[in-house]
């Protein structure tokens, strides 16, 4: 089972450089006769924009906040102290139920599953659209994370080296009037972003969703 791990309210590139000493502990032990089993990570971050590889001029126009280039797949987006972010960090050369050896695209749903099925638990019916081929459509879907119909509720991102991931999911918890402002998160603009809060239109007790989150990130990822 991975090793949990809460680091709590942490400076986004302080996580980084503590997901890369984790990302080389996993790495290290892989010819040894018990490879580590990998780390699930729960943390927060201060308000910062991350941009990731795809991300596009247009994404960033009014934030005054701090801005970090990252090397995790996809568009610029907003962390902060209202969500919770995960970083499961696990080597994908072993298989699990689901997916296969170094298997990305069905890492990407096993993690939006556990958002979904955590959501679930809490009486919002969501679903994950990591890019994949729709029956009829011509072209892949670009609308990964996890969504209420229109509206985002979860973001995913992940980097993968030596085929040990690192970065994961940022998902929106509490609602934050000022989250995501000055930006296009992900390409789309800041109104598509959803948080739990808003949807059920009552407090969230943390603790408890975390505890849901961590039971489904352990059974799926």
């Amino acid at each position: 089972m991975m090793i949990f791990e809460d680091w709590g309210l942490i400076d986004y590139e302080q996580a980084l450089q503590k997901q890369l000493k984790c990302v080389e502990t996993v790495t290290s032990s892989e010819s040894s006769v018990n490879p580590h089993p990998g780390f699930l990570i729960f943390c927060k971050h201060p308000s910062v924009v991350t941009t990731g590889r795809q991300t596009q001029p247009e994404d960033i126009f009014a934030w005054q906040g701090p801005i970090v280039e990252i090397s995790r797949g996809g568009r610029a987006t907003y962390h902060g102290p209202s969500q919770i972010v995960v970083y499961p960090i696990i080597n994908l050369k072993h298989p699990r139920a689901g997916r296969g050896p170094q298997e990305i695209r069905g890492y990407l749903r096993a993690l939006e599953k556990a958002i979904v099925l955590t959501l679930k638990e809490f009486g919002i019916t969501a679903e994950g659209k990591t890019p994949q081929k729709i029956p009829g459509a011509a072209a892949e879907t670009d609308e990964t994370g996890v969504w209420l119909g229109s509206r985002k509720i979860a973001s995913l991102g992940i980097a993968v080296k030596k085929w040990v991931t690192f970065h994961g999911a940022a998902i929106n918890v509490h609602h934050d009037p000022t989250a995501f402002q000055g930006l296009n998160p992900c390409g789309f603009q800041s109104s598509t972003m959803i948080s739990i809060e808003s949807a059920l239109q009552q407090p969230v007790d943390e603790k408890y969703f975390k505890e849901i989150l961590k039971k489904h990130c352990e059974q799926l990822l």
